[in-house]
């Protein structure tokens, strides 16, 4: 009978929590490079870069999107972006808040002219 109680109790509980949405993406892009000769038309692709993926690859509204790492493979540059909406910016500040690992490195947002920090 306790059983019974106790799986009725848990089963009541799962139906009526509440789950938080949240959305966080790691997502990699590429630019030429070629574009990047000077740092007027570098800047000019990497927002192109990212404006292409927020508008074709992603499905939800992001609030934050951060240049996580670049590196020059060949003739591309290749752009880890990690993009969040506001549930997940707030997952990730928690985390955050955690101790990093000692192989954590430090990343930075860069405000853009869209609102988003890249």
């Amino acid at each position: 009978m306790k059983s019974l109680l106790a799986a009725i109790i848990g089963l009541a509980s799962a139906l009526f929590a509440d789950p938080a949405a949240a959305y966080v993406v790691e997502i990699t892009t590429s630019i030429p490079v070629a574009s990047a000769v000077d740092d007027a038309q570098f800047r000019d692709a990497l927002h192109s870069a990212v404006d292409d993926v927020l508008n074709h690859a992603i499905a939800f509204t992001p609030t934050v999107v951060t240049l996580q790492n670049a590196r020059v493979v060949g003739d591309r540059i290749y752009i880890l972006l990690l993009i969040a909406d506001d549930e997940g910016e707030e997952m990730m500040k928690r985390l955050s808040a955690e101790e990093p690992a000692a192989n954590d490195s430090p990343r930075e947002s860069v405000p853009s002219s869209h609102g988003y920090k890249y």
